[in-house]
């Protein structure tokens, strides 16, 4: 039976088993969706079931024409997510308890559909890691070392540059004020969008998978750079036009730009690894 055949024989018994997950996950995916909504950090997070389901939908004709063969292993993982879940659950821990759906999910496709459907939705499936919030305690592991090194390439440049600067830590002294590398201007938020967007783009750019983990290792040299620029812009704004020239409007308008330059820069280097696909005759035609 292929995996068509058994959605439509079947497909009551597969309404009752999603009711089932949605149940057992009505009061943890909604306050994630919150997290999207109210952290600017997760923003992306609407994007990401879109794009997963994207990946499904390329891959639906080739899906349907597979042959099911369950796979007990994935009973095994069905079980090792729903303890992941509850002692999350007691521990009250976010990110293993929404993490938890997708191992879940990959269980049941596993025991459901066997190891070929399995691979051909292990891509949609990790994808959906990018819509899960990163526990506090991982975010500021990087987020605090990433601010300190960003603060000391904008000081260093700026007195490149001839700007009379100092720093203490996150924090950047001029003659007539001061400003502080935030979290928001760390570049964590840009890195944790700009490597969902990577990911996704990479798949569709390419088919070699050196050049799709190129692409996405881009993305980290790419986040921070552009958020360097951002903040020796706004130190240069305040040095020169005084500190509430960098704040407001054009605080905001500079996080949109440096992810758009970030974006552009991507693309860049995207569409030079696709000339050397149709140079090396590996183009997806």
């Amino acid at each position: 039976m292929t995996l068509a055949e058994s959605l439509k024989h079947y497909r009551y018994q597969f309404i009752l088993l999603l009711g089932g997950i949605a149940l057992l996950y009505g009061t943890i995916v909604p306050p994630m969706v919150s997290d999207w909504y109210h952290d600017e950090n997760y923003s992306h997070g609407f994007i990401v079931p879109l794009v997963a389901g994207y990946f499904v939908y390329t891959r639906w004709r080739l899906l349907g024409k597979t042959a099911i063969r369950p796979a007990g292993l994935g009973l095994a993982i069905v079980v090792l997510a729903l303890m992941q879940l509850v002692l999350a659950w007691l521990g009250t821990e976010y990110f293993l308890m929404r993490s938890s759906l997708i191992v879940l999910l990959a269980g049941v496709i596993l025991f459901l559909f066997g190891k070929e459907v399995f691979r051909l939705l292990r891509l949609p499936l990790a994808y959906l890691v990018f819509m899960v919030p990163l526990p506090y305690i991982l975010y500021d592991a990087v987020a605090f070392p990433l601010k300190l090194f960003v603060t000391k390439v904008s000081v260093r440049a700026l007195q490149l540059m001839g700007v009379a600067v100092l720093r203490e830590g996150n924090i950047i002294m001029f003659p007539s004020t001061t400003l502080e590398v935030a979290d928001a201007c760390s570049g964590i938020r840009s890195l944790v969008s700009l490597l969902a967007l990577a990911v996704a783009y990479s798949c569709f750019v390419t088919e070699s998978t050196a050049r799709r983990w190129g692409i996405i290792v881009a993305a980290v040299p790419i986040a921070i750079v552009t958020n360097a620029l951002r903040v020796i812009v706004t130190g240069i704004l305040a040095q020169y036009w005084g500190a509430k020239a960098a704040q407001g409007f054009f605080h905001e308008f500079a996080g949109l730009a440096v992810f758009a330059m970030a974006m552009v820069m991507l693309f860049a280097v995207g569409a030079l690894l696709k000339t050397k696909n149709h140079h090396n005759g590996e183009g997806k035609g």
